[in-house]
């Protein structure tokens, strides 16, 4: 495949103008641009960034954060969801010590070998850090790219990956990597936007086959549609005197290991009158006295990839904990 450089030109053209100011464009070190990269999965640039200074000024290096606690790893990510993601981070972390000596790899097949890191994020590591060329394919890219060159090969397909993969190497240069990688991921986020791109202001008009179609936002083209399941849960804040209960997710579960309300999942919406009659409340609830119910928040949603989550909670004022209640973790409302 042919390389086409005047694309790169024009677009690290256009980041040099419109980039944003992101404190980890500003470092070469790789244990930075890491903790960055794997913040800005799932979340928005905003949003990320109060955590990853939080996340540094905790854990300023590798070492500090591979002998921290998960539970202090868990913390500080707390509202950033996603939770898998922090499990990786720390695993990866505790590599590096143990194998790498606390320095962070700059070697591709090294950073690769680590927790939680895939093609994307170990290609923009090392481009970022040392300029080596790596092509950083993330859902910018594909857009970008997708568009340019018009492709209708589905992007979750293998050799749409393939396709994909082999365009983005024929654009970059191999003496800009990082710079490239920068510009036309910040292209994708600002200017080649999925809804409503704004054409007339694009330097790569000219060059863009979507355009020419007059059908821009019909690419990146995906074959599979992600199912979404909702899902109904029931929290129930629960106090007898000072004392707040507090249930820790089990193991193998994408929230495990952290705590949360005592919880009734249904598979369908249901109030106070129908979660009554289940077999879980009876056992939350059993022998607990006089107890008083209110509601505190009907139906909060939250999307995530694959499902969407109805929240209720209920304040649950009782006299005595029953066994079910005991069997979790106890704590004081002032903590």
């Amino acid at each position: 495949m042919p390389n086409d450089y005047d694309v790169s030109r024009t677009l690290c053209r256009w980041y040099d103008t419109h980039r944003r100011a992101l404190p980890w464009r500003d470092t070469r070190d790789p244990y930075c641009i890491w903790i960055s990269e794997v913040i800005l999965q799932q979340t928005r640039v905003a949003q990320g960034m109060d955590y990853y200074h939080r996340f540094l000024e905790r854990f300023p290096d590798v070492r500090a954060l591979a002998d921290a606690s998960e539970q202090d790893v868990l913390r500080l990510w707390q509202g950033l969801g996603y939770y898998s993601r922090a499990r990786n981070l720390h695993a990866a972390a505790r590599d590096v010590r143990d194998r790498f000596a606390g320095c962070f790899p700059t070697d591709y097949a090294d950073v690769r070998s680590l927790s939680g890191i895939g093609d994307y994020t170990a290609a923009a590591i090392v481009s970022f850090a040392t300029g080596a060329p790596y092509a950083a394919v993330d859902g910018n890219v594909l857009r970008v790219i997708g568009r340019l060159f018009a492709i209708d090969t589905p992007t979750d397909t293998s050799a749409g990956r393939r396709l994909y993969n082999d365009l983005a190497r024929s654009l970059l240069p191999p003496d800009q990597a990082g710079t490239h990688n920068q510009a036309i991921m910040e292209f994708g986020a600002l200017q080649c936007v999925p809804r409503n791109p704004d054409c007339s202001v694009c330097p790569l008009v000219a060059r863009c086959a979507a355009y020419a179609a007059g059908t821009p936002e019909r690419f990146p083209v995906k074959q599979h549609r992600t199912k979404t399941v909702d899902r109904y849960f029931h929290y129930f804040y629960v106090t007898t005197g000072d004392d707040l209960f507090l249930h820790r997710r089990p193991a193998g579960d994408i929230w495990q290991g952290l705590f949360e309300l005592p919880l009734i999942e249904t598979s369908a919406p249901a109030d106070l009158d129908a979660l009554m009659g289940t077999d879980d409340f009876r056992a939350l609830f059993a022998d607990t006295g006089n107890t008083q119910f209110a509601l505190v928040a009907a139906d909060v949603r939250h999307v995530l990839t694959h499902r969407v989550l109805h929240a209720t909670c209920y304040l649950a004022r009782i006299q005595h904990p029953s066994e079910a209640l005991l069997r979790l973790t106890h704590t004081s409302r002032a903590e």
